[in-house]
Parts: C-alpha cells; sequence; structure tokens
C-alpha cells in the first residue's frame, strides 16, 4: 500500500471521503470485520447477527472463515493463512502474513467502511488497525489483548490503534484504565454458544453407543503445532486408562485432516464430529474431557462437562512465556475462581501417567459432581449487566459509528 488517498474512489480534494463530510454514506451501513482464527470467526458471526438484528440494512466485508461467510462476510483471503501461535511458529510464514496485512490495509483502503472490527489475533489484526490509521475510520478492537496475563508494559504500544476496546473478561477495564485506555466489558461469548443445549440421546442413537458406553471430549486444539505436539500424549493417555471409553473428537476446521489422518491407527478409533450441533450433542452425553487449555474449558463448563486441561507448546516458546507471565492459571475457570477448580497439567506434567490419574478422578461420581459444582461461580461472572454478549458488543460498534457521525462530522 502506497498510503495514497487514490485508493478510495470517494476521497474528495481536502483528503477526505465525501460522504463522511455530509454524514451519510451512498450505499448501506458497511462493517469491515476482520478475524484470524476459528474461536473469532464464530465470535464474528454472532456479532453480525446482532448487528443485523438492529441494522436491516447492513453489509459486511472483510476477513473470516465459514461461520462468518454463512453470515454474508466473503472473505478477501482464507482465514487459515492467519491461524498461527507462538513466536517460533510464526517464523516460517512471516512473508504470507506481511502480504495478508498489506492486501488488508489495501481493501480497507478502497472500500471505505463504516467502522473496521478487529477480532482477536493481535499479532495481525495491530498492525492492520496502525496501517489504516490515516483513514480516520472508526476502529474496534474485539476480545482484549490479555496485558494482565503477559506483561502489562505491552499497554504503553496501544494508544491510538483503537477507538473502542471490547474484553470478554470482567476484570479487564480496570486493567487497561491503569493505562488510561478506556475499554468496555461486554460479557464472554460462550454463554450464547448453545454448548448447554444437546441432546445425549439423539448423540448416542446417531453414533450407536449405548446408555453404559462413557463418552470422553478429546480437545487437542485448533492450530496445526497444537495437535502434532498434544494428539500422541491424548492416544497415550487413553491407552492409560484403566476403564474404557468412547473417545470423541470435535474436528476444528483449519486442521481436520491432519486430525483425521493422525487419529486413524488409534484403539479405539475415536468417534469424529464436524457439526456444531453433534459436539454439543456430545457434550451432552460426555462423562469428561480433556482439553488443551483456552476458550474450550468455558464451552465445556457452560455444558457441565468435567474436565482435565493440559498443553504443551515449543519449549523455546514456553520458555519465553514463563518468563512473562504474570497469572497463576493457565485455565480462565481456574483464574477467575482464583483456585484451582479444574486440573491443569501443562508441559512437563503432560504426561499420560499424570492426565489419566486426573481423568480417573473425575471420572467418579464425586468428582465430576464438585467440578460441575464449581462451575457456576466463574460463569456468572462473564455475563454483561444485560442481555446476550453478542447484543453488548453490537451496541457498541453501533454507538461507536454515531458517535464519530456526531463527534467529526467533517471527518
Amino acid at each position: 500500500m502506497n498510503g495514497s488517498k487514490g485508493h478510495c474512489p470517494w476521497w474528495g480534494s481536502k483528503g477526505h471521503c465525501p460522504w463522511r463530510v455530509s454524514g451519510r454514506r451512498p450505499d448501506p451501513l458497511l462493517i469491515y470485520l476482520i478475524a484470524g482464527e476459528p474461536s473469532g470467526d464464530q465470535l464474528g458471526a454472532r456479532l453480525m447477527r446482532a448487528i443485523r438484528r438492529r441494522r436491516p440494512d447492513v453489509a459486511f466485508a472483510g476477513v473470516g472463515g465459514a461461520a462468518m461467510a454463512a453470515e454474508g462476510c466473503k472473505s478477501l483471503f482464507p482465514m487459515s493463512d492467519l491461524s498461527v501461535m507462538g513466536f517460533l511458529e510464526v517464523l516460517p510464514r512471516l512473508r504470507l502474513l506481511k502480504r495478508r496485512i498489506r492486501e488488508t490495509t489495501e481493501d480497507i483502503s478502497k472500500q471505505i467502511p463504516d467502522v473496521v472490527v478487529t477480532i482477536d489475533s493481535p499479532g495481525f489484526c495491530f498492525r492492520v488497525l496502525r496501517a489504516i490509521a490515516f483513514l480516520r475510520i472508526p476502529r474496534v478492537h474485539y476480545v482484549a489483548p490479555q496485558i494482565w496475563a503477559w506483561r502489562e508494559g505491552r499497554a504503553k504500544h496501544y494508544p491510538g490503534l483503537w477507538e473502542r476496546l471490547l474484553c470478554l473478561l470482567p476484570f479487564e477495564p480496570a486493567c487497561f484504565a491503569r493505562h488510561n485506555l478506556p475499554a468496555t466489558f461486554v460479557g464472554h461469548p460462550v454463554l450464547e454458544s448453545g454448548a448447554d443445549l444437546g441432546c445425549a440421546a439423539r448423540f448416542r442413537a446417531r453414533h450407536n453407543l449405548t446408555p453404559e458406553d462413557r463418552i470422553l471430549i478429546v480437545m487437542p486444539g485448533s492450530r496445526r503445532g497444537e495437535i502434532s505436539r498434544l494428539l500422541p500424549i491424548l492416544r497415550a493417555t487413553l491407552e492409560q486408562l484403566r476403564e474404557s471409553v468412547v473417545p470423541v473428537i470435535p474436528l476444528a476446521g483449519p486442521v481436520a485432516d491432519a486430525v483425521v489422518a493422525a487419529t486413524s491407527s488409534w484403539m479405539p478409533r475415536p468417534i469424529l464430529i464436524a457439526n456444531t450441533e453433534d459436539k454439543h450433542d456430545a457434550f451432552a452425553a460426555a462423562s469428561a474431557a480433556l482439553t488443551r487449555s483456552g476458550t474450550s474449558t468455558l464451552e465445556l463448563a457452560v455444558a457441565g462437562v468435567p474436565m482435565v486441561v493440559t498443553y504443551r507448546a515449543n519449549p523455546i516458546t514456553i520458555w519465553l512465556v514463563q518468563r512473562m507471565a504474570l497469572v497463576k492459571y493457565a485455565s480462565l475457570l481456574n483464574l477467575l475462581s482464583q483456585r484451582e477448580i479444574v486440573p491443569e497439567l501443562l508441559q512437563g506434567d503432560a504426561t499420560p501417567e499424570k492426565l489419566a490419574a486426573a481423568l480417573e478422578t473425575i471420572l467418579t461420581p464425586e468428582g465430576a459432581a464438585a467440578q460441575r459444582a464449581a462451575f457456576a461461580a466463574p460463569l456468572a461472572m462473564l455475563r454483561p449487566a444485560e442481555g446476550e454478549p453478542s447484543d453488548a458488543a453490537a451496541a457498541a460498534v453501533l454507538d461507536l459509528i454515531e458517535q464519530s457521525a456526531r463527534d467529526h462530522p467533517g471527518a
């Protein structure tokens, strides 16, 4: 991108868009969204639905996955190009990521939307937000960077990146306020995921399972690096269990083919599920789960599934993260509860023997009941003051558009 106004057919002689001067756009409301991974894709799709309920005339553009595409956002390029995590993991794809940043910035310059909403994926999104600052388009970042977990000092780099920051966790606005960065808590979207609405009987019937079959949800992640490290450990863990279980693995789009290939020799063969309804039905039927740390822990808690949390990353990446970490827990359930309500077995502790022992504890009626009872408090903390999280986020986005039109009619 060369930064010229020539990218936009609406630029006026003074370097401003005429529709911004008049306060009226010649087309329907256009919102540009950017999501870089499956969780952001789901978040974006719910936000799109909530915005459309308020503004039926809205149109969407940007970068996303299948969920956002189903809501009318044709992705500029495959979202999977952005689904990388970790310091070393990014390096081989650095050239591609730079090109995607340039393409996204140029596309925004051409379309001149009413607002740009970036969703998580800070490594990519923050570069785009900084690159489009000269356009004076209102910017929203949805899912606050976790400065409370990794070096609060990073906040000094954020002024000027966005006009509004939407937080999923209740303690985040106060954290950003310490750095004079206003932020709004809108609630966590996992509460409206439907994870608690599955049908156990339907899942068992669909997969020819008896009421006696014990179902174990296995969630290895949505990135290729994660599954290559975790799947062998998870397989060995199942072999360590003293009682048989039926493993069920929900497939994440970017790594579905890799998971299918990696589990083809497992005995017993896991049930692989590819759609949301089947996943939620599996949750309803499950006795327990073995999951990587991340949003999946909240999803399982909403469904009332007892779990063991694990993770292994590149050793150098983990060494760097541990030197920067400011929190005691990897799981948000434990972090919100300020105690370990779900077992966390990470890195060197993520061994088949330790994972199997932890699973056998929560597969007992007493262990399962204790975890389920502990889920209530942290989940209640994730709810906004009014309505659903996506509604609160939609209201914040539309309010920024209206505020920008009022405060900067000539911008």
